[in-house]
């Protein structure tokens, strides 16, 4: 399609439902709809009917010689089988990103209509999601491959609907708004623009399948990119449709490729295929081995050891409790932003706090998912982390601690399957060298430590967040302010809530999620976010003259 027809063809699509009359599969108050731009029926999904996911390359879905078996995190039955791209099959993805000058697909001065176009995709994806049949689509389909309750993948959805709600119209070319500045003489002046870096790569984690890659993949869109989609292959079905569903809006084939493989692959490609920013979210570990192989031509969104504080005024009892369950332990703590240690003051402790959330955590339960496997940490390595923190002198188990009864359930080894739970950690021993490293140990679960301070003993709790590494969420939880601000000028968390309301998670589309203290750092969501990660600037001085008619050579200087 050209530009023009591209536009004119999502332009018309709004006009149309994605949905016909005959697809109308109805159970219960919840339609059972597959749109006409997916291939798979989250709803019967299963090893009956497994599906097939795909790669893309130059604007073709492929496959590869071997698929990688998936299995159901529920039951552990075979339910997908993902392309398993091998070195051997990467040269086309890498002749793809080639394919694209480092002055990007579009900038202010080539191919400006793209912008249009973009913000049309934008505005018809938008349009689509916000449909009910729709929305309870990509709801499901993001519950059967990173399982969540029904109120935190919908939470998910309506995100990342509103995220490209944003960005529709004109806002695509106004993230491109340049400025200039007068010169020293008439017919000079300086031009600042925001530009392309050409080919990248997009590399998502599993926990939120659809509004991490997304938003991260039409943020570099917008900014005249071309990309290279790489999602964890558990959750890559999510991602395989979503672009199914922007060609159906108007999205040119070839602007994305989709690959599917495992870590080693993907490093190969990013060693060959040289690509000018990857975007990486995901653990520090591999984060800091691409930092070096790269070269540092990348932003990062690593791992979030996240952390809590409540002041010394007690207040509002019920909501901060309810706010600790939340950030903890819903989807069982699989947040980059989730609450891994709660710094209570004594007086929550001796009002009551840790009740009420045992409480509060005992209301979960996996019928209705607010317990639901874990992807990335397996029970044995979960119980060898309580194991290890339980001898610590003082240190006591406040609830969990220990794996789901196997009778009450079919979560298959591969995947985690414990118990909410916090451990009491003494702030003496918290603080300690030999205690710190093993206190500050992100498990990516349903997990955090608590510590109790009192008020003589804030600055060794300002001491514990100066050491850690991870800079990404933090909340301060009072509504003393000085004592919010003695807080937040002592850390450097880059998304901090603060308040009576603050919490560490829930990020929505409408601020900055990101960490800080470190440069390469990477926003999400925003304007500023997108323009810090997807593209750079460039300066352009015009010096038109004129040239007076006296003018001579003058001497060498």
């Amino acid at each position: 399609l050209t530009i023009r027809t591209s536009i004119m063809f999502s332009r018309r699509l709004c006009t149309r439902s994605v949905i016909t009359q005959a697809q109308r599969q109805l159970s219960g108050a919840k339609a059972q709809v597959v749109p006409a731009f997916a291939s798979v029926n989250p709803w019967k999904l299963s090893k009956a009917e497994p599906h097939h996911v795909l790669n893309l390359v130059d604007g073709e879905w492929k496959r590869t010689a071997n698929e990688i078996p998936m299995p159901d995190p529920w039951n552990g039955e075979e339910f997908m089988r993902v392309q398993d791209t091998k070195v051997s099959e990467i040269d086309p993805f890498v002749k793809s990103l080639a394919s694209c000058p480092k002055s990007g697909l579009h900038n202010v001065y080539k191919n400006p209509e793209r912008y249009r176009l973009y913000g049309a995709v934008s505005a018809k994806a938008a349009a689509m999601m916000k449909q009910p049949e729709v929305l309870e689509f990509f709801i499901k389909l993001v519950q059967r491959a990173a399982p969540k309750s029904y109120v935190q993948a919908k939470a998910e959805v309506e995100v990342t609907q509103q995220f490209l709600e944003n960005f529709g119209g004109d806002q695509v070319r106004f993230l491109a708004r340049s400025f200039g500045v007068a010169g020293d003489r008439t017919g000079q002046i300086s031009t600042g623009h925001r530009w392309p870096f050409g080919p990248v790569v997009v590399i998502a984690p599993f926990n939120f399948p659809l509004e991490i890659p997304l938003l991260q993949l039409m943020g570099a869109l917008y900014m005249g990119n071309k990309v290279c989609l790489k999602s964890d292959s558990k959750v890559a079905v999510v991602m395989e449709q979503t672009l199914r569903m922007l060609h159906h809006c108007g999205m040119p084939l070839t602007d994305v490729d989709f690959i599917n493989s495992d870590g080693p692959t993907m490093h190969a490609l990013l060693m060959k295929a040289e690509p000018r920013m990857t975007l990486f979210t995901g653990s520090s570990k591999v984060a800091e081995l691409l930092a070096r192989d790269l070269h540092g031509k990348i932003k990062l969104e690593d791992a979030g050891w996240d952390w809590k504080v409540l002041g010394p005024d007690v207040s509002e009892m019920d909501f901060v409790a309810y706010t600790c369950d939340q950030d903890a332990y819903a989807y069982s703590g699989q947040k980059c932003s989730a609450q891994s240690a709660l710094f209570a003051h004594g007086n929550w402790m001796r009002a009551g706090l840790l009740d009420k959330l045992k409480a509060l955590v005992g209301r979960r339960q996996l019928a209705d998912s607010t317990i639901v496997p874990i992807l990335t940490v397996t029970n044995d390595r979960f119980l060898q982390h309580v194991a290890a923190l339980k001898k610590i002198p003082g240190a006591k188990v406040l609830f969990g601690g220990e794996v789901l009864d196997p009778a009450t359930h079919s979560i298959p080894a591969c995947y985690g399957s414990f118990q909410p739970t916090a451990i009491q950690i003494p702030i003496e021993q918290f603080s300690k060298p030999e205690y710190y490293g093993l206190c500050t140990t992100e498990i990516f679960g349903p997990f955090q430590v608590v510590v109790q301070y009192e008020t003589e003993q804030l600055d060794m709790v300002l001491d514990c967040l100066e050491r850690t590494t991870a800079h990404l969420t933090a909340a301060i939880v009072s509504k003393d302010t000085q004592f919010q601000n003695k807080i937040l000028g002592s850390t450097v968390n880059g998304t901090t809530y603060t308040g009576i309301c603050a919490r560490t998670t829930g990020a929505p589309q409408n601020h900055w999620f990101g960490p800080a203290g470190d440069p390469r750092g990477a926003g999400i969501g925003t304007p500023e976010a997108i323009k810090l990660v997807w593209s750079c600037h460039r300066e352009i001085v015009h010096d038109h003259g004129p040239i007076a008619a006296d003018w001579t050579v003058p001497p060498p200087s």
